[in-house]
């Protein structure tokens, strides 16, 4: 028996001009096949035709992955200092946040990959093989899965058919296929068997007796030996290439820069209060669980919870309502965030097959009747030629023409040989009074096969060149009468014929992707095609969809970054030009299917991938689509814009109360012979503020938030927080100075509780105005409901029993007419600031 593992055979690299006999020979078999025995010994030595995918995570991987978000970082040492300083309410909040948060977080992925899981199993697929049972048993053509296919093993290929494995052909008639996913063109290859291959080839993709796994067969049919399998094919090797590590994503940068912003607050909030007290109140470390207060008071410690919640909502609803499944929560928020996004045109916005533009004649007029015999050509040459399945050419013509053909009785054929480029067919019948045999190909090759002078062929090659160079597939029409005979006709009978006319092809447009454009206009995002196909073919199908082509360009043209419509994309450009954009500060999202958009998926903010891509894009890609749908990425970018907006006005609504908060606090502490509030009491202000905040991921933000592209920009947001954070800080030192002014008697300033009792109303009612005002929406919503029950809370908690046992009290009436008179100012100068902010931001 041959050895279990086959000879190292190099087909598409040093072993280029080896013959199919070599080949087979290199790899231990032969046209018959493989026995059982032989094929089970290789797969067990070889492994399983699969590319190695990543594995998913165990639940406390997931959980350790949460915890390296800055935000959770940052809580959780809050959490162990509160815990050193025996803060011990805070400490047990603080660490019951983390384990929330990495819980949602950990469970959303996981449900994500439950999805793509069953998405998976919606494309597994079987190849046609030839085994055998024995040594001298007969091959028998049988059905395996494409996991099981071993180098050696002899498969057959027919129209619609994946190539399953890097294979080598070693019969072949009429056979094209598509490469798009491997090299991005749209048309189909033509493939023979070729005894040794082409030397002129540019590369192993254009090498026309070698088929590489990810292809697809478009017509004809093969029989072909599989040279390489698994992680050696080349569709594995492009994974390998576009692997390593992802640069941050949008969500990743505007986590950190406010990371970092909040941490710099919070490494000085806790020494200042400290070094002030025992400067000017010669107190001691007796303040330290009241630094770590206002430390964690200035944290917005429900935002991974906020976060994790708005996304998984977000992500949830997408799956459920439109099939689109988030595989990397923050990839939501990076939909949000795009506004630029570049796809490929083959199969996004144009579909796998072309479409009847229009049929000239000589003189490059309309004339039907080029159509209609085109048609008759086709449909008899499907008939007699037992074709499996017309190609794509000859599907249009009938599709444009209708029922032709039947009219004549048809009296041979000539397939379609891409060697030669014609295919022919012979008709006859009453109205011809003789037999017509009619061609049709490439123009070239049919006007060569016409009774032309050379200028006339001259001037008809121009007419097809100019058609042509307006994007559209040219197919050349002529026919000549035939004597009648016994014997078959062949290709030598295509000669001294008479030319009848062109017929144009375009790409059929995908059904909605014209309006998947214009939503995505309006949303603010601007559109680039990326593609491998040939200018003129990209720029003519971008055109008809309404995309402004003027700016159209080659890949490695000093200005493709610019351009709208970038043609002759290699995998190295996308990842190029994605990078290129990113790095000018957009945020940017890749569509992709094919192993040759991994670089691209891999260097994009977000990338997106349908559940048709091939499986190493479908687990590259953050977000996999159900269908390749346009709208589908408009629907998602909405839900991103959702969840971002929500997250964003949490931040603004935490960040500048709690920054007013802790001036007003520092500054009463130096002001004041007490603490101006117990550490216990801060705790209790921070869970009743972080209790209304889970409103915000329920919320419906206003049409404005949705129509343009949400960041998260540290340096906006600090702008923000520190202008409305000092408007609330003079709001409560206001309050300060009517408890230092207005109250006297036994209420007066050195009563304690009072003071805190007042404090924590105020602060409490100035943060519900603060989530009310500065949310951004229209209606009052769920955050309006809570910010009303904070409210609440704040006027009816001091003078209840739990009050008392945090040592607040009730307070005078006076006191409420004053602090509705501070309230109302402070509502009248926050409604200003916000107006003159949205003008400036517009």
């Amino acid at each position: 028996m041959p050895n279990s593992r086959p000879p190292a055979v190099s087909v598409v690299s040093e072993g280029e001009a080896a013959t199919a006999l070599q080949v087979l020979r290199g790899l231990d078999t032969g046209p018959r096949g493989l026995t059982e025995a032989e094929a089970a010994a290789r797969l067990a030595d070889v492994g399983e035709n699969t590319p190695r995918l990543p594995h998913s995570a165990s639940w406390p991987l997931r959980c350790l992955r949460a915890l390296r978000d800055p935000f959770t970082a940052v809580l959780l040492t809050l959490g162990v200092v509160s815990a050193l300083v025996a803060s011990w309410g805070t400490a047990v909040v603080i660490l019951a946040l983390v384990a929330v948060s990495a819980g949602l977080r950990a469970a959303g992925e996981h449900r994500a990959d439950r999805s793509l899981d069953a998405l998976r199993e919606l494309v597994a697929g079987t190849a046609t093989v030839l085994r055998r049972t024995g040594e001298d048993t007969e091959p028998q053509a049988r059905e395996v899965p494409v996991a099981e296919l071993v180098p050696g093993d002899v498969v057959r290929l027919g129209p619609g058919d994946l190539v399953p494995a890097d294979v080598r052909l070693l019969r072949a008639r009429g056979l094209t296929v598509h490469q798009a996913v491997l090299t991005g063109e749209s048309a189909p290859v033509a493939k023979a068997a070729a005894d040794v291959p082409d030397p002129a080839a540019e590369g192993p993709f254009q090498e026309p007796c070698l088929c590489f796994q990810g292809s697809g067969v478009a017509s004809g049919s093969a029989t072909a030996v599989v040279v390489e399998t698994g992680e050696r094919t080349r569709f594995a090797v492009a994974q390998s290439a576009a692997g390593g590590r992802r640069e941050p994503s949008a969500f990743d940068r505007s986590v950190h820069g406010i990371s970092w912003v909040l941490i710099r607050f919070m490494l000085l909030t806790p020494p200042l209060v400290l070094m002030a007290n025992a400067a000017l109140r010669g107190r001691g470390l007796e303040t330290l669980p009241f630094a770590v207060a206002v430390a964690v008071g200035l944290t917005p410690e429900m935002l991974p919870v906020i976060v994790t919640t708005c996304l998984a909502r977000g992500a949830a609803l997408l799956a459920r309502a439109h099939r689109v499944v988030v595989r990397r929560l923050p990839a939501l928020h990076d939909l949000g965030a795009v506004d630029v996004l570049c796809l490929d045109k083959t199969g996004t916005l144009t579909q796998d097959r072309p479409v009847v533009e229009r049929a000239l004649g000589p003189d490059g007029d309309d004339d039907p009747e080029v159509l209609r015999w085109a048609a008759v050509g086709a449909w008899w040459t499907l008939q007699l030629a037992e074709l499996p399945a017309p190609d794509a050419l000859d599907e249009a013509l009938l599709t444009a023409a209708g029922p032709v053909g039947e009219e004549y009785d048809g009296l041979g054929a000539v397939p379609f040989d891409p060697e030669r480029r014609t295919a022919t067919a012979i008709v006859a019948g009453a109205a011809l009074g003789s037999r017509l045999l009619v061609t049709k190909g490439a123009a070239e090759d049919v006007l060569d096969r016409c009774d032309l002078d050379p200028a006339e062929r001259e001037r008809l090659l121009a007419l097809a060149a100019r058609e042509a160079g307006t994007g559209l597939r040219v197919l050349a029409v002529a026919t000549a009468e035939v004597p009648a005979r016994t014997r078959a006709y062949t290709s030598a009978d295509e000669r001294g014929l008479a030319f009848r006319g062109l017929v144009t092809f375009r790409d059929a447009l995908a059904p909605g992707a014209a309006e998947a454009l214009r939503g995505l206009t309006d949303l603010g995002i601007t559109v680039r095609i990326l593609t491998g196909d040939h200018p003129a073919t990209a720029a003519r199908a971008c055109r008809d969809l309404g995309l402004d082509t003027a700016r159209t360009a080659v890949a490695g043209d000093p200005h493709d970054l610019d351009a709208t419509v970038v043609a002759r994309c290699t995998p190295e450009d996308k990842a190029r030009i994605v990078a290129g954009l990113r790095a000018a500060g957009h945020t940017v999202g890749f569509l992709g299917d094919g192993v040759n958009d991994i670089p691209a998926l891999r260097a994009a903010d977000v990338g997106v991938a349908p559940r048709t891509a091939v499986d190493l894009a479908r687990e590259t890609a953050d977000v996999v689509l159900a269908e390749k749908d346009l709208g589908a990425i408009g629907h998602a970018v909405t839900a991103g814009r959702h969840s971002s907006a929500n997250i964003a006005a949490y931040l603004r609504v935490t960040l500048s109360s709690n920054l007013g908060n802790v001036i007003a606090m520092l500054s009463a502490g130096l002001l004041l012979p007490f603490l101006p509030m117990l550490p216990a009491q801060v705790l209790a202000q921070n869970l009743c503020f972080d209790a209304a905040q889970l409103a915000f991921a329920h919320d419906r933000p206003g049409p404005a938030a949705l129509r343009r592209p949400t960041v998260l920009r540290s340096r906006a947001f600090l702008r923000f927080i520190t202008g409305f954070g000092a408007l609330n800080a003079i709001a409560d030192l206001a309050t300060f100075g009517v408890l230092a002014l207005a109250l006297r008697g036994p209420d007066a300033l050195d009563d304690q509780a009072v003071f805190h009792s007042a404090w924590f109303t105020e602060n409490l009612l100035t943060q519900a105005l603060v989530m009310f005002l500065l949310r951004g929406g229209v209606r009052p919503g769920p955050v309006g409901r809570a910010a009303a029950a904070l409210a609440a809370v704040g006027l009816l908690l001091p003078p209840s029993p739990l009050g008392a046992a945090l040592g607040m009290t009730g307070l005078p009436p006076a006191y409420h007419l004053l602090l509705a008179a501070v309230l109302g100012l402070y509502a009248l100068a926050l409604r200003a600031v916000r107006a003159r902010h949205d003008r400036r931001g517009r």
